[in-house]
């Protein structure tokens, strides 16, 4: 009979959840970067989603890992690892925003500018720059559209559309009724469409531009065929 070898010890990232904390409890690096990995972008994206900056963003997320990681027993597997940590930076970026509403206003024009929110992926290719510059110039558009949105509507908004979760998904990790999320997702589209027709109904009025040379040569060529060429 062939001898029985030692166990193969699985990696980090084959675990389940409860797994992956429980090794996280015991202070295991790699089980620690796993859950940073895997969670970054949804954590990245809701927390944005509140907060409208990149930077504060990534300095919730970091400070959500942070309280998470000092208090993994509270993580008990009754909802997803996701939910949970999103739950955790979701708290974290409305306590900062409530603290910011009751700190004095600042002046508008010493205000710094706001970055773009979570970069939407672009798909055209390399190859054709004025077709990629097109998309990048719409999802501006789109990215504006998100920030402008009121915080009811924008957290529901980025975590249905941008970050792809169902209504059941969302409406848990928000604590809101499924009928409540699909009453907020309906009226951010709507603002979301409204401001983008706003912006962009008056550049299709540019459409399909006919003018200037085009125009001239195809004017001489209809001209030359019905022989009356200059």
């Amino acid at each position: 009979m062939a001898p029985v070898g030692k166990p193969v010890a699985r990696s980090a990232d084959a675990l389940s959840d409860v797994e992956l904390v429980e090794r996280a409890r015991a202070r295991d690096a790699s089980a620690f970067r796993t859950i940073m990995k895997t969670h970054n972008q949804r954590l990245y994206r809701l927390a944005r989603g509140i907060v409208r900056n990149d930077s504060e963003a990534e300095d919730i997320v970091q400070e959500g890992y942070v309280r998470a990681f000092s208090h993994l027993d509270g993580f008990r597997g009754d909802s997803s690892l996701a939910t949970w940590l999103s739950r955790i930076v979701i708290n974290e970026a409305l306590g900062r925003m409530r603290k910011k509403r009751r700190s004095v206003e600042v002046p508008e024009s010493s205000r710094q500018p706001e970055a773009t929110i979570i970069q939407f992926p672009v798909n055209a290719s390399n190859d054709d720059p004025e077709r990629t510059m097109a998309q990048r110039q719409i999802l501006s558009l789109v990215e504006r559209a998100t920030d402008n949105l009121p915080d009811v509507y924008r957290t529901v908004f980025v975590a249905r559309v941008i970050e792809g979760l169902n209504i059941d998904e969302t409406s848990e990790l928000l604590g809101v009724k499924p009928e409540t999320v699909k009453t907020r997702l309906h009226r951010a589209r709507q603002l979301v469409r409204k401001e983008l027709d706003a912006q962009i109904g008056p550049v299709l009025l540019d459409a399909f531009p006919f003018a200037g040379r085009r125009c001239e040569r195809l004017t001489v060529a209809v001209l030359g065929r019905l022989g009356l060429s200059e």
